[in-house]
């Protein structure tokens, strides 16, 4: 799961990023909310999490301008100001949780959670090919019922390939989803979790194909 950070506090900025980054997420900042814009529309997201005390473009018009485009991802707004008409206005605009400042990381941990959750249930809640059935919003992969034991890499790099099924993936953009603000994975860090799944899903008939050259296929297996 990737998250943006939309924070200009250097100092509250760090410690959210490095606080999610160890939780597992994928973590990029963005100090400004035209930064947080270009980002949003040159990458994929799966939460915003959006201070409104923005230089410039304030958090407000990032979100304005997000739903504008259709964009769903769960948004969670982030400020000092405690008034209900800034809360409902935010609300209204298509924000999906508010937290005041200064907050526990905990409970930041626990919102950010039960977001993803709602909005992975809201889509579709389950990839397969073949055996294999992977439930978005319980987190669980599994083979013919039996679980697979899968670290979140392992389970970021399965649910990307599952996403692109029949479709040759480069390994770019495999690292494009697995980084974040602080840790660059290289390509060898790949090739070590496509060998992780393979190891765990060859046996049941699934197999991560590597085009030479291109990057990786996981093929729908034939009845």
């Amino acid at each position: 799961m990737r998250i943006l950070v939309v924070e200009d506090d250097a100092i509250l900025a760090e410690g959210t990023c490095e606080s999610l980054s160890k939780a597992g997420y994928a973590v990029d900042l963005a100090e400004t909310g035209t930064k947080a814009n270009a980002m949003m529309e040159a990458g994929h997201y799966d939460m915003l999490l959006l201070d409104i005390g923005l230089p410039g473009m304030d958090g407000f018009e990032v979100l304005r301008r997000l739903r504008k485009h259709n964009n769903s991802i769960p948004v969670l707004i982030i400020s000092a100001r405690d008034d209900v008409d800034f809360r409902i206005y935010g609300l209204d605009l298509g924000a999906d949780d508010f937290m005041l400042k200064p907050f526990v990381l905990a409970e930041l941990h626990a919102r950010t959670r039960a977001l993803l959750r709602r909005h992975t249930l809201s889509e579709r809640n389950t990839l397969a090919c073949g055996k294999l059935m992977v439930d978005l919003g319980a987190q669980r992969a599994s083979v013919n019922g039996e679980p697979i034991e899968l670290s979140i890499r392992e389970w970021d790099v399965l649910v990307y390939l599952l996403r692109n099924l029949g479709k040759v993936v480069r390994k770019e953009a495999i690292i494009e989803t697995l980084c974040d603000w602080k840790t660059d994975i290289s390509l060898n860090a790949v090739e070590v979790y496509i060998s992780r799944l393979r190891s765990k899903l060859d046996a049941h008939g699934i197999h991560i194909r590597t085009v030479r050259g291109f990057g990786y296929l996981l093929d729908d297996p034939v009845p």
